[in-house]
Protein backbone atom coordinates (compact mmCIF):
# COMPACT_ATOMS: atom_id res chain seq x y z
CA UNK A 1 0.00 0.00 0.00
CA UNK A 2 1.25 3.36 -0.77
CA UNK A 3 0.79 6.09 2.09
CA UNK A 4 0.52 9.69 1.59
CA UNK A 5 -0.90 12.90 2.19
CA UNK A 6 -3.50 15.33 0.83
CA UNK A 7 -3.23 19.33 1.26
CA UNK A 8 -5.59 22.07 0.69
CA UNK A 9 -2.69 24.33 1.89
CA UNK A 10 -4.76 26.03 4.71
CA UNK A 11 -3.50 29.43 5.62
CA UNK A 12 -5.50 28.31 9.26
CA UNK A 13 -4.31 26.80 12.01
CA UNK A 14 -7.24 26.58 14.46
CA UNK A 15 -7.70 30.20 15.69
CA UNK A 16 -4.89 31.52 14.75
CA UNK A 17 -3.95 32.35 10.94
CA UNK A 18 -0.66 32.66 9.22
CA UNK A 19 0.32 35.21 6.78
CA UNK A 20 0.45 33.37 3.24
CA UNK A 21 4.41 33.55 2.70
CA UNK A 22 4.43 31.64 6.08
CA UNK A 23 1.85 29.10 5.20
CA UNK A 24 3.34 28.39 2.11
CA UNK A 25 6.88 27.68 3.65
CA UNK A 26 5.74 25.44 6.07
CA UNK A 27 3.48 23.61 3.61
CA UNK A 28 6.38 22.91 1.11
CA UNK A 29 8.55 21.92 4.37
CA UNK A 30 6.23 18.99 5.11
CA UNK A 31 6.23 17.93 1.67
CA UNK A 32 10.12 18.08 1.70
CA UNK A 33 10.03 15.69 5.17
CA UNK A 34 7.53 13.40 3.39
CA UNK A 35 9.89 13.19 0.86
CA UNK A 36 12.90 12.55 3.07
CA UNK A 37 11.39 9.97 5.52
CA UNK A 38 9.40 7.99 2.80
CA UNK A 39 6.10 9.02 2.10
CA UNK A 40 4.67 7.88 -1.77
CA UNK A 41 2.49 10.47 -2.76
CA UNK A 42 1.66 14.08 -1.73
CA UNK A 43 -1.19 15.94 -2.89
CA UNK A 44 -2.78 19.91 -3.57
CA UNK A 45 -6.10 19.98 -3.53
CA UNK A 46 -8.12 22.91 -5.53
CA UNK A 47 -10.31 25.84 -3.77
CA UNK A 48 -10.66 29.20 -4.91
CA UNK A 49 -11.88 30.35 -1.35
CA UNK A 50 -9.66 32.83 1.09
CA UNK A 51 -8.65 30.42 3.57
CA UNK A 52 -6.52 27.92 1.24
CA UNK A 53 -4.13 29.01 -0.64
CA UNK A 54 -4.23 25.87 -3.31
CA UNK A 55 -5.86 27.74 -6.31
CA UNK A 56 -2.75 26.99 -8.56
CA UNK A 57 -2.14 23.69 -7.50
CA UNK A 58 0.51 22.49 -10.42
CA UNK A 59 2.57 25.41 -9.73
CA UNK A 60 2.62 24.47 -5.53
CA UNK A 61 3.66 21.02 -6.87
CA UNK A 62 6.17 22.83 -9.03
CA UNK A 63 8.05 24.17 -5.77
CA UNK A 64 7.95 20.60 -4.45
CA UNK A 65 9.53 19.34 -6.69
CA UNK A 66 12.10 21.33 -6.81
CA UNK A 67 12.83 20.35 -3.58
CA UNK A 68 12.42 16.40 -3.59
CA UNK A 69 13.90 13.86 -5.25
CA UNK A 70 11.29 10.79 -4.62
CA UNK A 71 7.56 11.34 -3.15
CA UNK A 72 5.11 11.25 -6.21
CA UNK A 73 3.36 14.90 -6.44
CA UNK A 74 -0.56 14.66 -7.60
CA UNK A 75 -3.55 16.86 -7.27
CA UNK A 76 -5.87 15.96 -4.97
CA UNK A 77 -8.06 17.06 -7.01
CA UNK A 78 -8.41 19.49 -10.14
CA UNK A 79 -11.61 20.51 -10.72
CA UNK A 80 -11.61 19.31 -14.13
CA UNK A 81 -15.15 20.61 -14.98
CA UNK A 82 -14.06 24.50 -14.45
CA UNK A 83 -10.91 24.12 -16.13
CA UNK A 84 -9.63 23.68 -19.95
CA UNK A 85 -7.92 20.29 -20.11
CA UNK A 86 -5.36 20.94 -22.80
CA UNK A 87 -3.94 23.83 -20.31
CA UNK A 88 -4.60 21.38 -17.45
CA UNK A 89 -2.23 18.73 -19.49
CA UNK A 90 0.48 21.56 -20.21
CA UNK A 91 0.86 21.95 -16.57
CA UNK A 92 1.11 18.54 -15.51
CA UNK A 93 3.21 17.66 -18.33
CA UNK A 94 5.70 20.88 -17.29
CA UNK A 95 5.49 19.32 -13.56
CA UNK A 96 6.44 15.62 -14.84
CA UNK A 97 9.14 17.65 -16.17
CA UNK A 98 10.46 19.54 -13.10
CA UNK A 99 10.16 16.21 -11.28
CA UNK A 100 11.64 14.06 -13.74
CA UNK A 101 8.40 11.59 -14.02
CA UNK A 102 7.24 11.94 -10.44
CA UNK A 103 3.55 13.93 -11.75
CA UNK A 104 -0.03 12.57 -11.48
CA UNK A 105 -3.48 13.95 -11.40
CA UNK A 106 -6.77 13.19 -9.59
CA UNK A 107 -9.63 14.65 -11.42
CA UNK A 108 -13.17 15.18 -10.35
CA UNK A 109 -15.94 17.14 -10.57
CA UNK A 110 -15.26 19.13 -6.87
CA UNK A 111 -16.81 19.19 -3.69
CA UNK A 112 -16.98 23.00 -3.41
CA UNK A 113 -18.72 24.75 -6.25
CA UNK A 114 -16.94 28.17 -6.23
CA UNK A 115 -14.50 27.74 -9.46
CA UNK A 116 -17.85 27.35 -11.74
CA UNK A 117 -19.30 31.13 -11.52
CA UNK A 118 -15.60 32.35 -10.70
CA UNK A 119 -14.54 30.82 -14.65
CA UNK A 120 -18.31 31.29 -16.42
CA UNK A 121 -19.55 27.65 -15.72
CA UNK A 122 -23.27 27.06 -15.45
CA UNK A 123 -23.97 24.30 -12.11
CA UNK A 124 -26.72 22.71 -14.42
CA UNK A 125 -24.17 21.36 -16.41
CA UNK A 126 -21.98 19.68 -13.72
CA UNK A 127 -21.79 16.28 -14.95
CA UNK A 128 -21.80 17.03 -18.46
CA UNK A 129 -19.04 19.18 -18.59
CA UNK A 130 -17.13 16.43 -16.56
CA UNK A 131 -17.47 14.12 -19.28
CA UNK A 132 -16.55 16.16 -21.70
CA UNK A 133 -13.59 17.32 -20.49
CA UNK A 134 -12.30 13.84 -19.16
CA UNK A 135 -13.24 12.33 -22.63
CA UNK A 136 -10.77 15.30 -24.19
CA UNK A 137 -7.82 15.23 -21.28
CA UNK A 138 -7.67 11.27 -21.86
CA UNK A 139 -7.13 11.81 -25.43
CA UNK A 140 -4.32 14.54 -25.14
CA UNK A 141 -2.83 12.05 -23.07
CA UNK A 142 -2.32 9.22 -25.20
CA UNK A 143 -2.06 11.12 -28.52
CA UNK A 144 0.21 13.88 -29.55
CA UNK A 145 -1.65 15.10 -32.03
CA UNK A 146 -5.80 15.77 -31.29
CA UNK A 147 -8.61 15.59 -33.31
CA UNK A 148 -11.75 16.06 -30.98
CA UNK A 149 -14.78 17.83 -30.87
CA UNK A 150 -17.50 18.74 -28.23
CA UNK A 151 -20.41 20.96 -26.65
CA UNK A 152 -18.44 23.34 -24.15
CA UNK A 153 -14.91 23.83 -25.74
CA UNK A 154 -13.85 24.56 -29.19
CA UNK A 155 -13.11 21.96 -31.67
CA UNK A 156 -8.93 20.69 -32.23
CA UNK A 157 -8.15 19.55 -35.39
CA UNK A 158 -5.01 17.33 -36.18
CA UNK A 159 -3.82 19.84 -32.89
CA UNK A 160 -0.26 19.12 -31.61
CA UNK A 161 -0.58 19.37 -27.80
CA UNK A 162 3.01 20.30 -26.01
CA UNK A 163 4.84 19.77 -23.96
CA UNK A 164 4.92 16.37 -23.74
CA UNK A 165 5.49 14.24 -20.04
CA UNK A 166 8.11 12.07 -19.55
CA UNK A 167 5.84 9.52 -18.41
CA UNK A 168 4.64 7.73 -21.22
CA UNK A 169 1.30 7.28 -19.59
CA UNK A 170 0.67 9.63 -16.75
CA UNK A 171 -1.71 8.53 -14.22
CA UNK A 172 -4.89 10.51 -13.88
CA UNK A 173 -6.80 8.72 -11.09
CA UNK A 174 -10.77 9.26 -11.21
CA UNK A 175 -11.82 11.09 -7.68
CA UNK A 176 -15.17 10.13 -6.48
CA UNK A 177 -17.36 10.41 -3.78
CA UNK A 178 -21.21 8.65 -3.14
CA UNK A 179 -21.79 8.51 -6.88
CA UNK A 180 -22.51 4.91 -8.25
CA UNK A 181 -22.05 6.54 -11.42
CA UNK A 182 -19.08 7.32 -11.09
CA UNK A 183 -17.32 4.98 -9.88
CA UNK A 184 -18.73 2.58 -13.07
CA UNK A 185 -17.70 5.45 -15.23
CA UNK A 186 -14.04 5.14 -13.62
CA UNK A 187 -14.10 1.12 -13.91
CA UNK A 188 -15.40 1.17 -17.32
CA UNK A 189 -12.32 3.48 -18.39
CA UNK A 190 -9.89 1.23 -16.86
CA UNK A 191 -8.64 4.84 -14.46
CA UNK A 192 -7.41 3.96 -11.22
CA UNK A 193 -10.14 5.21 -8.21
CA UNK A 194 -9.76 8.14 -5.71
CA UNK A 195 -12.32 7.40 -3.15
CA UNK A 196 -13.04 10.15 -0.85
CA UNK A 197 -14.71 8.58 2.37
CA UNK A 198 -15.00 12.03 5.40
CA UNK A 199 -17.49 10.71 7.17
CA UNK A 200 -19.55 7.00 8.42
CA UNK A 201 -18.35 3.93 8.28
CA UNK A 202 -16.05 3.00 5.35
CA UNK A 203 -17.36 -0.62 4.57
CA UNK A 204 -20.55 1.22 3.57
CA UNK A 205 -18.86 2.30 0.36
CA UNK A 206 -17.51 -1.81 -0.37
CA UNK A 207 -20.59 -2.57 -3.01
CA UNK A 208 -19.51 0.93 -4.80
CA UNK A 209 -15.91 -0.01 -5.05
CA UNK A 210 -17.11 -3.51 -6.52
CA UNK A 211 -19.20 -2.00 -9.18
CA UNK A 212 -15.95 -0.02 -10.37
CA UNK A 213 -14.06 -3.59 -10.10
CA UNK A 214 -16.77 -5.01 -12.47
CA UNK A 215 -17.33 -2.36 -14.79
CA UNK A 216 -13.51 -2.62 -15.34
CA UNK A 217 -13.58 -6.20 -15.82
CA UNK A 218 -16.32 -5.82 -18.53
CA UNK A 219 -14.52 -3.28 -20.15
CA UNK A 220 -11.47 -5.91 -20.43
CA UNK A 221 -9.08 -4.05 -17.97
CA UNK A 222 -7.17 -6.36 -15.52
CA UNK A 223 -7.63 -6.14 -11.62
CA UNK A 224 -3.98 -4.91 -11.78
CA UNK A 225 -4.76 -2.40 -13.65
CA UNK A 226 -7.72 -1.22 -11.62
CA UNK A 227 -6.08 0.48 -8.32
CA UNK A 228 -8.20 1.71 -5.53
CA UNK A 229 -7.04 4.92 -3.23
CA UNK A 230 -8.74 6.03 -0.28
CA UNK A 231 -8.73 9.63 0.96
CA UNK A 232 -9.74 10.32 4.29
CA UNK A 233 -8.98 12.32 7.41
CA UNK A 234 -6.87 11.18 9.69
CA UNK A 235 -3.35 12.24 12.40
CA UNK A 236 -0.88 10.45 13.85
CA UNK A 237 0.83 11.54 16.83
CA UNK A 238 2.96 9.18 19.50
CA UNK A 239 0.30 7.51 20.83
CA UNK A 240 -3.13 7.23 20.74
CA UNK A 241 -4.32 9.51 23.86
CA UNK A 242 -1.89 12.30 22.70
CA UNK A 243 -3.53 11.91 19.03
CA UNK A 244 -7.35 12.03 19.94
CA UNK A 245 -6.30 15.43 22.50
CA UNK A 246 -4.24 17.10 19.22
CA UNK A 247 -7.24 16.10 16.69
CA UNK A 248 -10.09 16.16 18.40
CA UNK A 249 -10.92 20.01 19.31
CA UNK A 250 -9.86 21.27 15.97
CA UNK A 251 -11.60 18.49 13.68
CA UNK A 252 -14.86 19.67 16.11
CA UNK A 253 -14.43 23.32 15.45
CA UNK A 254 -13.86 22.30 11.57
CA UNK A 255 -17.02 19.93 11.21
CA UNK A 256 -19.35 22.02 13.75
CA UNK A 257 -18.91 25.78 11.32
CA UNK A 258 -19.19 23.49 8.08
CA UNK A 259 -22.46 21.95 9.84
CA UNK A 260 -23.93 25.75 10.03
CA UNK A 261 -23.03 26.11 6.72
CA UNK A 262 -24.51 23.15 5.14
CA UNK A 263 -27.31 22.00 7.74
CA UNK A 264 -25.42 19.45 9.95
CA UNK A 265 -26.12 19.12 13.43
CA UNK A 266 -22.81 19.79 15.86
CA UNK A 267 -20.01 17.18 16.35
CA UNK A 268 -20.20 15.84 19.59
CA UNK A 269 -17.82 13.64 21.40
CA UNK A 270 -19.19 10.27 21.48
CA UNK A 271 -19.69 11.04 17.53
CA UNK A 272 -16.16 11.39 17.33
CA UNK A 273 -15.67 8.81 19.52
CA UNK A 274 -17.35 6.51 16.93
CA UNK A 275 -15.56 7.99 13.95
CA UNK A 276 -11.66 7.26 15.43
CA UNK A 277 -13.31 3.55 16.60
CA UNK A 278 -12.43 -0.25 14.54
CA UNK A 279 -15.36 0.35 11.71
CA UNK A 280 -14.89 4.67 11.46
CA UNK A 281 -13.59 6.54 9.31
CA UNK A 282 -11.06 8.51 11.00
CA UNK A 283 -7.72 7.22 11.11
CA UNK A 284 -6.16 8.80 14.43
CA UNK A 285 -4.18 7.58 16.81
CA UNK A 286 -0.75 6.40 17.43
CA UNK A 287 1.73 4.69 14.67
CA UNK A 288 0.07 0.88 15.92
CA UNK A 289 -3.29 2.14 16.19
CA UNK A 290 -3.00 4.10 12.23
CA UNK A 291 -1.18 0.74 11.04
CA UNK A 292 -4.20 -1.36 12.31
CA UNK A 293 -6.86 0.68 10.77
CA UNK A 294 -5.36 1.36 7.92
CA UNK A 295 -5.42 -2.60 7.30
CA UNK A 296 -8.55 -2.77 8.27
CA UNK A 297 -9.77 -0.32 5.52
CA UNK A 298 -8.38 -2.04 2.98
CA UNK A 299 -9.97 -5.21 4.07
CA UNK A 300 -13.18 -3.59 3.88
CA UNK A 301 -12.92 -2.64 0.43
CA UNK A 302 -11.47 -5.49 -0.72
CA UNK A 303 -8.18 -4.16 -1.21
CA UNK A 304 -6.62 -0.55 -1.38
CA UNK A 305 -3.84 0.27 -3.14
CA UNK A 306 -3.44 3.75 -1.73
CA UNK A 307 -3.25 5.77 1.09
CA UNK A 308 -3.74 9.32 1.80
CA UNK A 309 -4.19 11.60 5.25
CA UNK A 310 -6.19 14.58 5.19
CA UNK A 311 -5.03 16.27 7.98
CA UNK A 312 -3.80 19.80 7.74
CA UNK A 313 -7.24 21.77 8.15
CA UNK A 314 -7.98 20.44 12.02
CA UNK A 315 -6.57 22.90 13.58
CA UNK A 316 -3.31 21.05 13.78
CA UNK A 317 0.18 23.33 14.20
CA UNK A 318 3.09 22.71 12.16
CA UNK A 319 5.17 21.15 14.29
CA UNK A 320 2.41 18.72 14.79
CA UNK A 321 1.70 18.05 11.20
CA UNK A 322 5.76 17.79 10.83
CA UNK A 323 5.75 15.06 14.00
CA UNK A 324 2.46 13.19 12.26
CA UNK A 325 4.89 13.10 8.58
CA UNK A 326 7.91 12.04 10.68
CA UNK A 327 5.63 9.04 12.30
CA UNK A 328 4.17 7.57 9.35
CA UNK A 329 7.27 7.27 7.37
CA UNK A 330 9.36 6.22 10.26
CA UNK A 331 6.61 3.72 11.54
CA UNK A 332 3.70 3.58 9.97
CA UNK A 333 4.43 2.38 6.94
CA UNK A 334 6.95 -0.44 7.92
CA UNK A 335 4.31 -1.35 10.34
CA UNK A 336 1.78 -1.71 7.47
CA UNK A 337 4.21 -3.48 5.07
CA UNK A 338 5.47 -6.01 7.75
CA UNK A 339 1.55 -7.32 8.27
CA UNK A 340 1.02 -7.82 4.64
CA UNK A 341 4.33 -9.93 4.06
Amino acid sequence: MEIGIDSFASALYGSNALTPVAAMEQLLERIALADKVGLHVFGIGEHHKKSFLDSSTAVILAAAAAQTKNIRLTSAVTVLSAADPVRVFQSFATLDLISKGRAEMVVGRGSSIEAYPLFGFDLNDYDALFREKLDLLLKIRDEEFVTWRGKFRAALDNQPVYPRPVQEKMPIWLGVGGTPESFARAGTLGLPLMVAIIGGNTRRFKPLVDLYREAGERAGFTANQLKVGLHSPGFVSDDNEKAVAEYYPGYAELWTRLGRERGWPAVTRPQFDQLVGPEGVLVVGGPERVAEKLLHHSEALGGVDRFTFQMDNAGLTHEQLMRSIQLIGEKVIQLVNSAKK
